[in-house]
């Protein structure tokens, strides 16, 4: 059966189970546009700029566990989806993003809507094709979605020309595909895991620290019962928020830059460190040469190897897939005699309290405006804790992390690595299209929130009962908090003194908006937009100025040696 390119590339999306693309239409995807139209497999979701519709691919994919779909037109398309893309790449989130090209005879003749494609997103895409010729169309679009979601996963972008489009050829779509330079190793070495259950029981001050990878692993449960089986104390990054019950008392809350107190003292003098999935980022550890001054055995387990020793220096390297490798470290324990020391690890513990008892994250609760602090855990109060949770980037980012305490993985949907103010109103509604009935909040900033306010008309369109928390402090808050440490007080461009109406603005694109200014509001506000099932309210919450987050590791400092907020 003979099929255009247009054809075969919507054929593929549905042999893939795709359930959702995000895009925007333009001149060089007309075709494929047209096929979708003719189709019923897959749903399209119209976006207004192509920012969002990676973001929104993404959102999908972090909450769901699959493979999130964009589709963008030539040049300026691809241009404004490159920030999505990079975005993915830098927290590996499996997407497959389809870009429109110039026919093959003008690439290279500066046509119109032409940009190089593969030169342009090859920094920030874990692959990239640009398809020459129609007969190799489906097997490319293939390898996209395989190496997408295996190894480490990542983006991956299939640059397709219009005229590709056009040609006719004969459909199949292969089942499997292989590639010789692409091999990722899943099974852990058995001689190292061996080695790593031995260090780990040696312990005195042990310590477990799990990031995004223990998520995207699927490995929530392998760590938790590790964890307990140890009874360990266990940490979280940012990206790892809810791979570990954060109720629990054994977790220590988030560490890194803004983490917690024992968080943060606890990995710096722990003997034994187990790292999973995580890879001591510069945000996590701060300077490295402080780090290294307290002596550790470290294990670090992590399916990609360019990951392990490559900020720091580790004795135990574990290359594989994490789940697979905590399942043979809790089979190795519970077979084993050996017990961990019991005398040192409740020395251990009884140390960690006394950090913990330092009530790193208290705040002002008699403050008769807003705090934001007090906003999120209103929210995680009134949503059982049971929400998913997107952000964008900021200090309502950092309060979100410290506050909503996430006990499931996956429910956690936020920009860490290249921190992209705009990811989180177009990433919840990729969340809410991925889970219909359920509460999805996107708790942002008056800053953040305007990168992709045009998002609110697509949200009106699909009927995506988003509930859109803004902690408005009419300030960048982060950049003013950085110029008040760190510049004087000199607050350059960081006020926002040329607000819209937030609440005017929600109901211009058909939603409900609120404006709340009192702390006893914040709770009743809450639950009326939570009750509202089926509409977007817009909940603008006058905040604090003045409020900071703490603690806070200053740039270039090591992780124990925090600014809190009792010592200012």
């Amino acid at each position: 059966m003979e099929l255009t390119g247009a054809e075969i590339t919507v054929r593929c999306l549905a042999e893939e189970g795709v359930e959702f693309v995000f895009g925007y239409p333009g001149g060089a995807v007309l075709n494929i546009y047209d096929e979708i139209f003719k189709q019923d497999k897959f749903k399209h979701v119209l976006v207004r700029h192509e920012q969002a519709a990676v973001h929104g691919a993404d959102g999908y994919a972090r909450s769901s566990g699959k493979v999130g779909v964009a589709l963008v037109t030539s040049g300026p398309g691809l241009t404004n989806a490159v920030t999505g893309i990079a975005t993915a790449y830098m927290d590996s989130i499996p997407l497959v993003i389809i870009s429109g090209q110039v026919p093959v005879p003008a690439i290279g003749m500066d046509a119109f809507q032409e940009v190089d494609t593969v030169g342009i997103t090859r920094p920030c895409v874990k692959h990239n094709f640009l398809v020459k010729d129609i007969k190799d169309l489906a097997t490319t679009i293939k390898k996209a979605f395989y190496i997408a979601a295996t190894g480490r996963p990542g983006p991956v972008l299939v640059d397709i020309p219009k005229d590709i489009t056009q040609q006719s050829h004969e459909f199949a779509y292969p089942e499997t595909v292989t590639m010789r330079s692409y091999s990722p190793v899943v099974k852990g070495h058995s001689g190292q895991i061996k080695k790593a259950v031995q260090m780990l029981l040696e312990a005195k001050r042990p310590m477990i620290y799990a990031g995004g990878g223990v998520v995207l692993g699927n490995a929530a449960a392998q760590l938790t019962e590790l964890t307990k089986l140890l009874g360990y104390p266990v940490t979280n990054t940012l990206m790892g928020l809810g791979a570990y019950p954060a109720t629990d008392a054994q977790f220590l809350g988030m560490l890194g830059m803004h983490g917690t107190y024992e968080a943060n003292m606890a990995m710096q003098h722990s003997d034994v460190l187990l790292a999973v999935g995580a890879r001591f980022d510069d945000r996590v550890i701060g300077s490295p040469e402080h780090f290294a001054r307290d002596a550790r055995r470290i294990v670090h387990i992590d399916i990609d190897p360019s990951s392990i020793s490559k900020r720091v220096k580790v004795d135990v390297p574990i290359v594989g897939d994490v789940g697979g490798v905590l399942d043979e470290m809790i089979k190795l324990i519970k077979a084993g005699k050996e017990k961990a020391e019991a005398k040192a690890i409740t020395a251990w513990w009884t140390q960690i309290e006394l950090w913990r008892a330092k009530n790193c994250l208290k705040y002002n609760h008699a403050s008769p405006i807003i705090k934001p602090q007090f906003v999120v855990e209103k929210l995680w109060e009134v949503t059982g804790g049971d929400a998913f949770v997107t952000t964008d980037v900021g200090q309502h980012q950092m309060w979100a992390a410290q506050y909503y305490k996430f006990d499931q993985p996956r429910r956690w949907i936020t920009s860490g690595g290249l921190g992209t103010m705009g990811f989180g109103l177009p990433a919840a509604m990729g969340v809410q299209l991925a889970h219909p009935g359920s509460d999805v909040a996107c708790v942002t900033g008056e800053s953040s929130i305007q990168m992709c306010i045009q998002e609110l008309s697509t949200c009106k369109q699909y009927h995506l009962p988003l509930k859109i928390v803004n902690l408005n402090n009419r300030y960048m808050g982060m950049v003013r908090q950085w110029q008040e440490f760190f510049y004087g007080n000199r607050y350059a461009e960081s006020y926002m003194d040329s607000l819209p109406d937030f609440v005017k603005l929600a109901e211009a694109y058909g939603h409900v908006g609120m404006k709340i200014e009192k702390p006893a509001d914040v709770e009743p506000a809450l639950r009326e937009a939570f009750a509202m099932k089926e509409r977007l309210v817009f909940m603008d919450f006058i905040t604090d100025q003045t409020e900071n987050v703490f603690p806070m590791v200053p740039g270039g400092k090591g992780i124990s040696e925090m600014i809190l907020a009792e010592e200012l």
